[in-house]
């Protein structure tokens, strides 16, 4: 009776690519394809971001982090993530909505002009395909335990593939609206198979099962240790989840594309700061949600370690409780959850990556401006480019090295804090020029790359110092110091710029310009 997973997995495969062209409609320009004409719901826009930011990484990882030691770590980092929106919904996303901007780094280019905001894009997109590599190879592994219970010995390589040709089809027709719709679907189908998870869990377990989890610290929320090394070194010591996890926060959902996309699709400034700190809080229920689930299936294999499961890595766990631990049916609804997770962050990469090619990189070159026909025309041809590296480059990641969470967490480390502290550079310090910018983000990123790779903490835990590298949250603030402190410096050897013409930041909301079309005036 297996089959009838898959035919569950298929029948949501066709519907949700049907939903998704029904919701578009026909695109008619540009901006329609990238921001929806900015007339987008706000709470479907909240949904939106937090399955844009969930995929795999967090249904697959965060039950096994919480079953070997983290507990409910991961919501103790939601904490600093709610903190660290505020302040982009208060500080940053109006500079956005009253710009009347298409890309988050078209402020950069009105602040300093178009180098810094091609630079800005070009690293966006370069730290995107390494992020959504993990992440997508990560979707392939529940799919591939699936298909192996039926003699099909389907390659990492081959289920990649199938993923990227399935979501392309709506991303490449519908652009942003059905990005949008299909991630609100996919993000309550994915959270529903997480609750499913619970209660049958629950049954199995019963009360004890939740006093032993309990008993064993599975519960733990708040990590209080304060050893100076402890707090550098993991993300889920206090400081390193609430302040860390803060900043970090303001560069992912205030500086990258990937989610500030989805906020400026909502119809004004105070619709698009509800979806942002709304989004907060549904992340906040989702990591508690998975952590009960690793909690629970601690009880139920009764606290055997993962090789005496059989198990590769943790997070193999959840997967593994998936396909053996529910009935048919079930389990086919919660894999098609983990597919919706894949797909939802998968179609809003493509999107967001072919809007800031667009947008910031390709547009800027242009001495006259295209028309609305060919700007749709190289929309959709840069979401197939951008489909096809994706691929590539998930493929490259076809071994599982340990916690695909943690992993997307430090490949942002490389950039986040340059593009986080361009943005506040730009705001701080007014003397700023164009040439302090793009020194001070390219010394950044070269001192963090350093970071990341080379700088390692000895830490002695019961009586065994090993070397570990520098907490994954530290890496945004420590990018931004690095880049106020160069492009401050740097300030100070000229005389202050004249004050930009850009839209003041007391106007309307989007009383300025259709950016897309008009900044190829500027070159």
């Amino acid at each position: 009776m297996r089959q009838l997973d898959l035919v569950v997995i298929v029948v949501y495969l066709i519907g949700i690519a049907w939903i998704g062209l029904r919701k578009a409609g026909r695109q008619k320009s540009a901006k329609d394809y990238f921001v929806g004409e900015s007339h987008m719901p706000w709470w479907t826009v909240s949904f939106s971001v937090v399955a844009t930011e969930t995929s795999v990484l967090t249904v697959i990882s965060v039950p096994g982090g919480a079953y070997s030691g983290q507990g409910f770590g991961n919501v103790e980092l939601a904490l600093g993530y709610v903190v660290g929106r505020v302040v982009v919904a208060t500080v940053l996303i109006p500079l956005y909505k009253r710009g009347g901007f298409v890309s988050a780094y078209q402020y950069l280019g009105d602040r300093f002009g178009l180098k810094l905001q091609g630079l800005a894009s070009v690293t966006f997109v370069f730290t995107r395909l390494l992020a959504e590599g993990v992440r997508l190879f990560a979707s392939a592994i529940p799919i591939k335990l699936l298909l192996d219970e039926f003699g099909v010995h389907a390659s990492y390589r081959v289920i990649i593939v199938v993923i990227t040709l399935v979501t392309v089809v709506y991303t490449y027709l519908g652009g942003i609206k059905a990005v949008i719709w299909t991630d609100a679907i996919q993000m309550v189908l994915y959270l529903g198979g997480a609750a499913l998870a619970v209660a049958v869990l629950s049954a199995h377990v019963g009360g004890d099962g939740y006093a032993r989890a309990l008993d064993a610290g599975k519960f733990t929320l708040f990590d209080t240790d304060f050893d100076l090394a402890h707090i550098l070194t993991s993300p889920f010591a206090l400081p390193t989840a609430i302040v860390g996890g803060a900043i970090f926060a303001m560069a992912s959902h205030g500086s990258d594309q990937l989610i500030v996309q989805r906020v400026l699709a909502t119809k004004t400034l105070r619709e698009g700061q509800k979806a942002m700190i709304a989004s907060g809080v549904f992340v906040t229920v989702q990591f508690a949600a998975f952590s009960l689930v690793g909690a629970l299936l601690w009880s139920y294999n009764e606290g055997r370690s993962f090789s005496e499961l059989g198990l590769s890595s943790s997070d193999n766990l959840y997967p593994e409780f998936i396909l053996h631990g529910l009935p048919v049916v079930v389990s086919g609804l919660l894999v098609a959850g983990i597919l919706g997770a894949a797909m939802g962050s998968l179609s809003s990469a493509l999107n967001s990556m072919s809007n800031s090619t667009v947008a910031d990189i390709i547009h800027s070159f242009f001495r006259t401006t295209p028309s609305e026909e060919a700007l749709l025309r190289l929309a959709r041809w840069m979401t197939l480019v951008w489909a096809t590296l994706m691929a590539v480059f998930a493929c490259a990641f076809s071994a599982s090295t340990g916690n695909v969470y943690l992993t997307g967490l430090t490949i942002a480390g490389y950039t986040y804090g340059a593009l986080l502290g361009a943005f506040l550079l730009g705001r701080l310090v007014k003397r700023a020029n164009e040439t302090d910018s793009v020194v001070a983000f390219l010394v950044t990123i070269g001192v963090m790359t350093y970071i990341v790779r080379g700088v390692k903490i000895d830490v002695t835990t019961g009586g065994t110092t090993v070397s570990q590298a520098i907490a994954a949250q530290w890496l945004v603030p420590i990018g931004v110091l690095i880049t106020l402190l160069v492009g401050g410096v740097l300030s100070l050897f000229h005389r202050a710029p004249e004050p930009s013409a850009g839209p003041a930041l007391d106007e309307e909301p989007g009383a300025g310009p259709d950016q897309l079309t008009t900044t190829a005036g500027r070159n």
